[in-house]
């Protein structure tokens, strides 16, 4: 059988001239592992004097995970944290039982033109933690365990791989990976994790001679392992984990097993039960709820 079980070819939506691929959910495929959402930002310049502005708004029963290639954001949430994130560094929230941040391109970069080239996914928690207390990290892109070898760079970004185990603090078995292959590398991904997918960011990869371009979500067959080989270099986001304990309903920024603490938390943010984040005025209404904002995911 194919290594490949299905490949998702994203649509691209255009945001004021900013590209975002959503590769999760799809028709396809809702998930993989416990990654519910996966979007490819950009990359795009931002011209001087203008940004990206993801306004302040919620999210309960996941974990967000930003991890960029190219550029900076300023990620605040109503814990009070205030954290610029860079290429190769990861930021984890946790929602748990409710959270509002926004994320928004620094000062000193709107100053001058600026690219911007990132992934944008988030983690469904595990039912027994869906409810868990919010909370922050930053990592740094030095405390992120990497392997180089034969033409190989990885970087764990979250969760195991092999002897390999990331300082983010995931409530679920997963993984998450950078994989940069030279010209003519390859690399053989384990069967460890119940279900994985392939997501080439730049360059193409070809599985069991079929080549597959960038910008495509490739769904791996479980259980077997999988060499990926990069003819010209590549460079790949790998993902997965174990299946998650039972369906997710989502609905704009929320993430639940049950529709009604999905209902409870359309009803908070209308109320405005939500905390706020510190020093923002502004947020992103609930859908069909009052005047249209462009939000970003």
């Amino acid at each position: 059988m194919d290594a490949v079980e299905l490949v998702i070819v994203p649509p691209t939506k255009d945001l004021g001239g900013f590209p975002v691929r959503r590769a999760l959910p799809s028709i396809e495929r809702r998930m993989v592992g416990p990654f519910v959402f996966f979007d490819e930002m950009g990359p795009s310049i931002l011209r001087a004097g203008t940004g990206l502005d993801v306004r302040p708004h919620p999210h309960i029963g996941l974990a967000t995970v930003t991890y960029l290639f190219d550029g900076a954001m300023l990620h605040r949430d109503s814990l009070g944290s205030v954290q610029r994130i860079e290429p190769g560094a990861v930021n984890w929230m946790t929602a748990g039982s409710g959270i509002v941040h926004s994320e928004r391109t620094p000062p000193e970069e709107r100053l001058h033109d600026s690219r911007l080239f990132g992934i944008q996914s988030w983690v469904a928690l595990p039912r027994a933690h869906e409810e868990s207390p919010p909370a922050f990290a930053h990592h740094p892109a030095a405390t992120l365990p990497e392997e180089r070898a034969d033409g190989v760079h990885l970087r764990l970004v979250a969760g195991n791989l092999g002897s390999l185990r990331a300082p983010v603090a995931a409530l679920s078995e997963l993984f998450y990976v950078d994989l940069v292959l030279e010209a003519g590398a390859r690399f053989e991904l384990s069967p460890e994790h119940e279900e994985r997918a392939a997501f080439p960011v730049e360059g193409a990869v070809v599985i069991e001679g079929r080549r597959y371009e960038a910008g495509q979500l490739l769904v791996l067959r479980p259980r077997v392992p999988v060499v990926l080989e990069a003819p010209e270099g590549a460079r790949v986001m790998l993902l997965g984990g174990a299946a998650l304990d039972g369906p997710r309903h989502i609905y704009w920024n929320f993430v639940s097993s049950s529709k009604e603490r999905i209902e409870q938390a359309k009803e908070d943010w209308v109320q405005r039960r939500f905390a706020p984040v510190p020093g923002e005025a502004e947020f992103i209404p609930l859908p069909g709820s009052g005047p249209a904002i462009v939000r970003y995911p």
